[in-house]
Protein backbone atom coordinates (compact mmCIF):
# COMPACT_ATOMS: atom_id res chain seq x y z
CA UNK A 1 0.00 0.00 0.00
CA UNK A 2 1.69 3.25 -1.18
CA UNK A 3 1.24 6.84 1.44
CA UNK A 4 -0.32 9.66 -0.94
CA UNK A 5 1.23 12.65 0.01
CA UNK A 6 -0.67 15.99 -1.15
CA UNK A 7 2.61 17.88 -2.04
CA UNK A 8 4.14 15.30 -4.12
CA UNK A 9 0.76 14.13 -5.97
CA UNK A 10 -0.37 17.46 -6.35
CA UNK A 11 0.18 17.97 -9.88
CA UNK A 12 -1.30 14.67 -10.82
CA UNK A 13 -4.31 15.32 -8.83
CA UNK A 14 -4.08 18.90 -10.78
CA UNK A 15 -4.05 17.14 -13.94
CA UNK A 16 -6.56 14.52 -13.98
CA UNK A 17 -8.87 17.60 -12.52
CA UNK A 18 -8.26 19.42 -15.58
CA UNK A 19 -8.74 17.40 -17.79
CA UNK A 20 -11.89 18.43 -20.08
CA UNK A 21 -14.81 16.27 -19.36
CA UNK A 22 -16.30 16.10 -23.05
CA UNK A 23 -19.54 18.00 -23.71
CA UNK A 24 -20.09 19.13 -19.79
CA UNK A 25 -17.74 22.12 -20.82
CA UNK A 26 -20.22 23.92 -23.09
CA UNK A 27 -23.13 23.40 -20.62
CA UNK A 28 -21.59 25.02 -17.98
CA UNK A 29 -20.38 27.78 -20.28
CA UNK A 30 -24.28 28.12 -20.91
CA UNK A 31 -25.38 28.17 -17.32
CA UNK A 32 -22.43 30.79 -16.39
CA UNK A 33 -24.00 33.41 -19.34
CA UNK A 34 -27.70 32.33 -18.31
CA UNK A 35 -26.94 33.02 -14.54
CA UNK A 36 -25.33 36.64 -15.49
CA UNK A 37 -28.06 37.13 -17.84
CA UNK A 38 -30.28 36.64 -14.96
CA UNK A 39 -28.28 38.47 -12.39
CA UNK A 40 -28.66 41.45 -15.11
CA UNK A 41 -32.39 41.62 -15.49
CA UNK A 42 -33.19 41.28 -11.66
CA UNK A 43 -30.42 43.68 -9.92
CA UNK A 44 -28.67 45.28 -12.31
CA UNK A 45 -31.38 47.17 -14.32
CA UNK A 46 -33.73 47.59 -11.89
CA UNK A 47 -31.01 49.64 -9.80
CA UNK A 48 -29.88 51.43 -12.96
CA UNK A 49 -33.51 52.52 -13.52
CA UNK A 50 -34.13 53.66 -9.88
CA UNK A 51 -30.41 55.29 -10.06
CA UNK A 52 -31.64 57.31 -13.09
CA UNK A 53 -35.56 58.23 -11.31
CA UNK A 54 -33.14 59.47 -8.14
CA UNK A 55 -31.20 61.68 -10.94
CA UNK A 56 -33.85 62.84 -12.50
CA UNK A 57 -35.49 64.10 -9.38
CA UNK A 58 -33.00 65.44 -7.86
CA UNK A 59 -32.31 67.53 -11.22
CA UNK A 60 -35.74 68.97 -11.06
CA UNK A 61 -35.90 70.46 -7.61
CA UNK A 62 -35.76 74.01 -6.69
CA UNK A 63 -35.99 76.48 -4.47
CA UNK A 64 -39.51 76.14 -2.30
CA UNK A 65 -39.39 72.53 -2.94
CA UNK A 66 -40.59 70.12 0.66
CA UNK A 67 -38.24 67.30 1.04
CA UNK A 68 -36.83 64.68 3.35
CA UNK A 69 -33.36 63.10 3.61
CA UNK A 70 -32.04 60.31 4.01
CA UNK A 71 -31.56 60.94 7.81
CA UNK A 72 -35.67 61.60 8.08
CA UNK A 73 -35.06 65.84 8.30
CA UNK A 74 -38.11 67.53 6.41
CA UNK A 75 -37.70 71.05 5.43
CA UNK A 76 -37.71 73.18 2.31
CA UNK A 77 -34.94 73.90 0.12
CA UNK A 78 -34.20 77.85 0.53
CA UNK A 79 -31.24 77.74 -2.01
CA UNK A 80 -29.33 75.42 -4.51
CA UNK A 81 -25.84 74.98 -4.76
CA UNK A 82 -23.92 73.16 -7.03
CA UNK A 83 -23.48 70.34 -5.01
CA UNK A 84 -26.27 70.57 -2.09
CA UNK A 85 -28.92 72.51 -1.54
CA UNK A 86 -29.56 74.67 1.82
CA UNK A 87 -33.00 73.69 3.89
CA UNK A 88 -35.10 75.66 6.30
CA UNK A 89 -36.15 72.89 8.91
CA UNK A 90 -37.25 75.28 11.38
CA UNK A 91 -37.63 78.90 12.08
CA UNK A 92 -34.21 80.72 11.70
CA UNK A 93 -32.57 77.14 11.17
CA UNK A 94 -30.64 76.26 8.01
CA UNK A 95 -28.38 73.63 7.06
CA UNK A 96 -26.75 72.42 4.41
CA UNK A 97 -27.73 69.31 3.14
CA UNK A 98 -25.68 67.08 -0.12
CA UNK A 99 -27.58 66.65 -2.63
CA UNK A 100 -27.14 62.62 -2.95
CA UNK A 101 -29.07 62.57 0.63
CA UNK A 102 -32.26 64.10 -0.34
CA UNK A 103 -34.32 60.85 -0.91
CA UNK A 104 -38.43 62.62 -1.38
CA UNK A 105 -40.11 65.12 -2.39
CA UNK A 106 -42.75 65.74 0.51
CA UNK A 107 -44.57 68.70 -1.89
CA UNK A 108 -43.33 70.51 -5.23
CA UNK A 109 -42.77 74.85 -5.13
CA UNK A 110 -46.11 75.42 -7.28
CA UNK A 111 -48.85 73.15 -5.75
CA UNK A 112 -50.74 73.28 -3.04
CA UNK A 113 -51.57 69.74 -1.62
CA UNK A 114 -50.84 69.17 2.08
Amino acid sequence: MTKMSLITDAPAILAQAAAPSGPGGSTMIIFYVLLFAAMYFFMIAPQRKKQKEQEKMLAALSTGDEIVTSGGIYGTITNVKDDRFVVRIAENTKIEVGKSFVTAVVNKAGSDKK
